[in-house]
């Protein structure tokens, strides 16, 4: 109780003296201007009197700084800790500063000293770039102009048959004495006479047209409807109507033979419907009959154009053996590539044609050669006495039929002569004949001895023969 007092008497006490000191202090210094410490600033007093502006006390942690103002002081600085070498997956490494970039200064070219009038006036050197050598484009194959050909080969048949003259225009292009005619007809085919009727049609074209010395039809493709005969309509595909179809291939037919003009009938291809390709095939067994029987050539394309599984295949291999779109969207018609397949069938049977042909191309007679005009032969005596000069090749030539001729050496079998293309075999399946033996097969060997059914049956090991590696007889032989 008697501290708390002592607090409450002394203190004002304290204070009183405090600010008695203080004016004495002033009185001293008299009128000389003060400058506050610690970067208080001090105004003058005014008519004698002195500011009553109160005085800013320093922080007790404050420090100065050179700029004049105060900035809290740390008590204690922590202890920079050194930089990590090892940091776990899922910290994050703290990135390293990166320097700006330095700025480049642009110095200004040191100008030239122009020694004279002529320097000064001429212009700066050009800068050559180096040109690349242009390259040489590939030169269009020249192409042939068959102005008079003496063999035409004449095609005939539907919008099938007109790719089928395409793929044959490309095959003898670079050969000026065949020409390939296209007299295909779009929408055209055996059933209906009031769009095209080919009989008539084939036999006007061959009178007037005499260099005509093949001929090839592909026909087919539009003749699933109906066969109007007079005042009958038949359906498609029944026994009426084939009977009906067949004739008039036969009568197609006949005028080809008629006027002597080797006949190659195209087959059907397969069509991405397959009800279609049903009906087609049908088609082409009736045409391979009839045009069989009437000698002239068939051609069977199916298998060129399906898969491994004899179905509809839009690409395939081509005649190079490249992978190749062959077919279009429709289903039905050919790519540019499907026109060079389509014909290479074709062509085979026309370079049999052409090789086996026994007629003249022409009806041209016979020219005599003239021989090149040659240096001048070399004469000497004559050999049967007649003393006239003969020269040094028929010498050679007597000389030759003097002397007797070697007998051919016995056992000499002579070679086949391979044709020049074979038949067009699916590398994909196998093929078999109707009786269902492999084709490329050879006849099986009668098992007189029965050595097959022994050791393939039975399990028994085969006899040894005599010199073999399995006869251990001692002494051999």
């Amino acid at each position: 109780m008697r501290v708390a007092v002592w607090r409450r008497t002394t203190r004002p006490a304290l204070l009183g003296l405090a600010i008695l000191l203080g004016q004495a202090a002033l009185s001293m210094l008299g009128n000389t201007p003060v400058q506050a410490q610690w970067g208080d600033s001090y105004q003058p007093p005014g008519n004698g009197g002195y500011s009553e502006a109160p005085m800013r006390r320093r922080p007790r942690d404050a420090y100065y700084r050179d700029d004049g103002a105060y900035a809290r002081q740390p008590r204690y600085a922590p202890p920079q800790e050194a930089p990590r070498q090892f940091y776990w997956p899922w910290e994050d490494r703290p990135q390293q500063p990166v320097a700006p970039p330095q700025e480049r200064t642009y110095r200004a070219p040191r100008p030239r000293s122009n020694y004279g009038t002529a320097d000064a006036q001429r212009p700066p050197p050009a800068i050559k770039r180096r040109e690349r050598p242009a390259r040489t484009p590939t030169p269009p194959k020249p192409t042939i102009a068959k102005t008079a050909p003496n063999v035409q080969i004449a095609v005939f048949g539907d919008s099938l048959a007109d790719h089928l003259a395409h793929g044959l225009e490309d095959i003898f292009e670079d050969n000026a004495d065949i020409a390939v005619v296209d007299r295909a007809k779009g929408d055209s085919g055996l059933v209906r006479k009031d769009v095209v009727d080919w009989p008539k049609s084939a036999e006007d074209y061959l009178r007037a047209n005499p260099k005509v010395r093949y001929a090839l039809v592909m026909l087919g493709a539009n003749d699933r409807q109906p066969i109007r005969e007079g005042d009958e309509t038949v359906d498609p595909l029944t026994d009426r109507w084939k009977a009906l179809y067949r004739a008039r291939i036969d009568a197609l037919v006949k005028v080809f033979a008629d006027h002597k003009v080797p006949l190659v009938w195209v087959g059907l291809p397969p069509m991405q419907s397959e009800s279609l390709s049903r009906d087609l095939a049908s088609l082409n067994d009736i045409v391979r009959d009839s045009v069989t029987k009437a000698g002239a050539t068939y051609v069977d394309i199916w298998p060129g154009f399906v898969d491994d599984r004899d179905r509809y295949a839009a690409s395939g291999p081509d005649p190079e053996g490249q992978i190749a779109k062959l077919r279009t969207a429709d289903g039905v018609h050919f790519t540019k590539a499907g026109d060079r397949k389509l014909a290479h069938f074709a062509d085979v049977e026309l370079k049999r044609l052409m090789g086996t042909a026994t007629p003249a191309l022409t009806d041209q007679p016979p020219t005599a050669t003239i021989a090149p005009a040659g240096p001048p032969s070399t004469t000497g005596p004559s050999l049967d006495g007649s003393g006239q000069p003969t020269d040094t090749a028929t010498i050679d030539r007597q000389i030759t039929a003097m002397l007797p001729s070697l007998p051919e050496p016995p056992g000499v079998p002579a070679l086949p002569v391979k044709p020049a293309a074979g038949p067009v075999v699916p590398l994909g399946r196998t093929e078999v004949s109707p009786g269902g033996t492999l084709l490329t097969g050879r006849p099986r060997d009668s098992d007189n001895l029965g050595t097959v059914e022994r050791t393939l049956v039975r399990g028994a090991a085969p006899l040894p023969q005599p010199g073999r590696a399995d006869d251990f007889r001692w002494p051999p032989g």
